[in-house]
């Protein structure tokens, strides 16, 4: 999560970094904050790598072609029983690595992975899963490609291809926006007018219902952490500041959003701070541009944490937790509720790890993991989490 990592320390520079790469020793917040507190560089933790959330996938037409989506039921949350883990083993594929963004395609048929880092190496490299066969095909785009990062946020939009914004390579922080068009195999980079945010990590995206991409929060060295929205609008090349003047969620970075069925965005936990870890949940409704704080959830505190929504359900799987260990948990959110429930799946679980990307395959009514990392390096490995028929 984690799209979602920027301020690195290569060598024996040290940058300002979102949150310490050892555990940390500050206490864990006591609960939510509601008013956002500037950090300041005394209480900014410094390291010397950081991971960073990856963005859930969320696919939508180009802006300007439809009509706003239209509310939907969100369905019932599986019971747990109904839950099981395997791992797969696909022939070649990424190699290890964390902090990277793997994004299901508009047809839903193949999941486009991109970028991440193993230890100091950045990666840009682009990677297509067939979710029918279960099998990797590395992709060689013709012309000029995104500079390699990690920590960047990635959505689809059906007529737009791969979107990816924002990340960060080294101690360099991003603020473009570069799509992927399958058609032509081809990247290319997009215009930003408009309200630009600055470059940052650690931020999170989606795709709403009026066709914009929107993108929360974040981690700057330069600024310390964001707590605005804004939109970006494909058909007029724009962002928009959307921020209200109101409560909203605390500054944080590695953190991830969604948009529910009822056209809300969703955000939860992260890092803020003072605070290693927290778990907070806040809903932004746009007709009203207002945020509203959900009642406490059951889920411990926790940042980088794996996302992705599949029906009604949103699936919370791992993180770090406020002593700098990787969680192993899964937790489900009933959207319609906005209630959670643990999950405990049956067979052999994955390791607990941070950092790592978790896509929905609709047509297959199951969960795809992979990658990561936990105390003893970077993960390559992948899992399918399965709904029982």
């Amino acid at each position: 999560m984690p799209r979602l990592v920027t301020g690195v320390v290569w060598g024996l520079l040290l940058v300002v970094a979102c949150t310490p790469a050892a555990a940390p020793t500050q206490p864990a917040s006591p609960g939510p904050t509601i008013t956002p507190v500037a950090p300041t560089a005394a209480d900014t933790p410094r390291a010397t790598a950081v991971p960073t959330p990856v963005a859930t996938a969320v696919v939508a037409t180009p802006p300007g072609s439809v009509a706003p989506a239209t509310p939907t039921t969100a369905t019932t949350a599986p019971p747990p029983s109904a839950l099981t883990w395997t791992e797969l083993a696909p022939r070649g594929g990424p190699a290890a690595r964390e902090d990277h963004t793997w994004t299901v395609a508009g047809d839903g048929a193949s999941a486009y992975l991109f970028g991440g880092r193993q230890g100091r190496r950045e990666f840009n490299d682009l990677w297509l899963y067939d979710l029918a066969g279960d099998d990797w095909t590395e992709l060689q785009p013709t012309g000029t490609a995104p500079e390699p990062r990690f920590g960047h946020t990635a959505v689809w939009l059906n007529g737009v291809g791969l979107a990816i914004w924002s990340g960060q390579a080294g101690t360099d922080f991003f603020a473009d926006i570069w799509a992927y068009d399958p058609a032509t195999n081809a990247w290319r980079e997009l215009p930003g007018g408009g309200d630009v945010p600055p470059a940052r990590y650690g931020s999170c995206a989606g795709v709403g219902p009026d066709g914009r991409m929107w993108i929360s929060h974040g981690f700057t060295e330069d600024t310390g952490r964001f707590s605005d929205t804004r939109a970006y609008d494909f058909a007029s090349e724009t962002w928009a500041d959307l921020t209200p003047s109101g409560d909203r969620p605390v500054e944080r970075c590695l953190h991830d959003c969604l948009w529910t069925p009822d056209g809300r965005l969703l955000i939860y936990a992260g890092q803020t701070t003072g605070a290693p870890a927290i778990g907070d949940l806040w809903t932004y409704d746009p007709s009203e541009a207002t945020w509203s704080q959900a009642p406490t959830p059951a889920p411990p505190a926790r940042q980088l944490y794996s996302l992705a929504q599949l029906g009604g359900t949103a699936f919370v799987f791992g993180g770090s937790a406020a002593d700098g260990s990787a969680l192993g948990d899964l937790w489900l959110l009933d959207m319609a509720e906005v209630s959670w429930s643990e999950a405990t799946p049956s067979g052999t679980a994955p390791a607990g790890r941070f950092g790592a990307t978790l896509i929905a395959d609709e047509s297959r009514d199951r969960l795809l993991l992979f990658g990561g990392k936990r105390g003893d390096g970077e993960l390559g490995d992948l899992w399918e989490l399965a709904l029982a028929p």
